[in-house]
């Protein structure tokens, strides 16, 4: 796309990039976004603070696809986990304590969520997302191709413990107004399944969802750039890390790290974790906490899974990736350094033996890795108009991969709305 003409604000700075909507952040969500707002004729440009695209969360996340199993963070079962996490026993799931007063008015909002009424409504409303997400993955894939290891691989999630059935049997039976298919498995009838989990010991039952898919979010993300480059002349910018956000007049002004000072109508906030801090220096109150996570892939092992597995028990992922197995878990609350920490990652990794130890080449890992899921205290994103010209599609937690198609068409109709 040619650069516009340039253009002066009332305090005398000039733009030399303007465009009708300027999309902050080029993960899965703002390449989402960016192709959602192009397609209805949109001028779109795209800001992202990292070199190039999907560099963050959305990187080297669980791969999953999780159209099906949308179940929010909070819920009763929480209550029970608070101590373990706060001394750090539970291995899983760990919460750092703060002074910070936004520590404490999330963890607040994050526990009047956890009641069995909030976690069904909460869990129903990101479902609904989830499958107008799947059916604009869809849509996009039968318009424009991507490789990206895309298939249908079925996911079974594994209960361990016999006193979580019922909930699971009522979150199956809640779903199926939504025409998801699920049931709920014993033991060998999930072995018969994905003969993987016969290295599984101690399994009380299984939900099992057929078509659940899997995806590399970091080759999806380039393919989509070029889409969006080749077909609707988007601009990308990368290594340009967003310092001031003004509003004057009909319009926003934006100033980078790097020198670039775009104008634009609309701005539409996709920056993950880093949001946060963008709505700070906008004097908004943010929603979101960091939860961070790790992940690692290898060759597949002697038993590996072609079906997607999630240990409930352990609360890992388990991702057949292009011949490859992705395993990815941990959550670590009010952390906001994506760093790797060496013992986490440790832990992660004994965790993924304990759970399945024939299902990757556990002694040849590639590099660790770490990201920073953006999570809301009900688990579903914000996707609505936060002032003049400013729309939020932030705070996707585990789920923005799942949740990036259908969020992007959330954000062009409210910008459209705005207009």
């Amino acid at each position: 796309m040619p650069i516009a003409p340039t253009a002066h604000t009332a305090s005398g700075l000039t733009a030399d990039v303007t465009a009708d909507v300027a999309v902050i952040g080029a993960g899965v969500v703002g390449l989402a976004t960016a192709y959602a707002l192009a397609r209805r004729g949109l001028q779109v440009a795209l800001l992202e603070r990292a070199s190039g695209p999907a560099l963050g969360t959305s990187f080297a996340n669980g791969a999953q696809l999780s159209y099906a199993y949308t179940d929010a963070m909070a819920g009763p079962a929480l209550w029970q986990q608070i101590p373990g996490m706060l001394l750090g026993n539970d291995a899983a799931f760990r919460t750092r304590a703060s002074a910070d007063p936004h520590y404490w008015r999330w963890g607040l909002a994050f526990l009047r969520n956890a009641t069995a009424h909030r976690l069904q409504q909460n869990t129903l409303a990101t479902l609904a997302l989830a499958l107008e997400s799947r059916a604009a993955m869809a849509a996009l894939l039968d318009l424009h191709p991507i490789a990206f290891d895309h298939r249908i691989a079925g996911k079974l999630h594994v209960y361990y413990d016999a006193a979580a059935l019922p909930k699971a049997r009522a979150m199956i039976t809640a779903k199926r107004a939504f025409g998801i298919q699920q049931q709920l498995l014993d033991a060998d009838a999930a072995i018969a399944i994905e003969p993987a989990l016969a290295d599984a010991r101690g399994i009380a039952g299984v939900v099992y969802s057929p078509d659940e898919e899997v995806g590399d979010p970091w080759r999806f993300s380039h393919g989509l750039l070029d889409v969006l480059r080749t077909h609707y002349r988007v601009q990308a910018l990368f290594d340009t890390e967003v310092r001031t956000l003004r509003r004057e007049r009909a319009h926003w002004f934006l100033e980078a790290a790097n020198g670039h000072a775009l104008r634009a109508q609309h701005i539409v906030l996709c920056a993950g974790i880093d949001s946060h801090v963008l709505l700070k220096r906008l004097g908004l109150r943010s929603p979101l906490m960091a939860v961070k996570g790790y992940s690692f892939t290898a060759s597949c092992g002697a038993h590996a899974p072609k079906a997607s597995i999630t240990d409930t028990a352990r609360k890992l992922v388990f991702c057949n990736l292009g011949g490859r197995i992705r395993v990815a878990g941990l959550a670590d609350l009010n952390h906001w350094d994506a760093t790797p920490d060496p013992v986490r990652f440790q832990q992660l990794l004994a965790l993924a033996r304990a759970s399945l130890p024939q299902a990757a080449d556990y002694a040849h890992i590639e590099t660790p890795w770490a990201g920073l899921r953006p999570v809301t205290p009900h688990s579903s994103p914000v996707i609505a108009r936060a002032g003049d010209g400013l729309i939020l599609n932030i705070g996707h937690g585990m789920l923005g991969w799942t949740l990036a198609m259908g969020s992007g068409e959330r954000a062009a109709q409210c910008v459209l709305r705005a207009q």
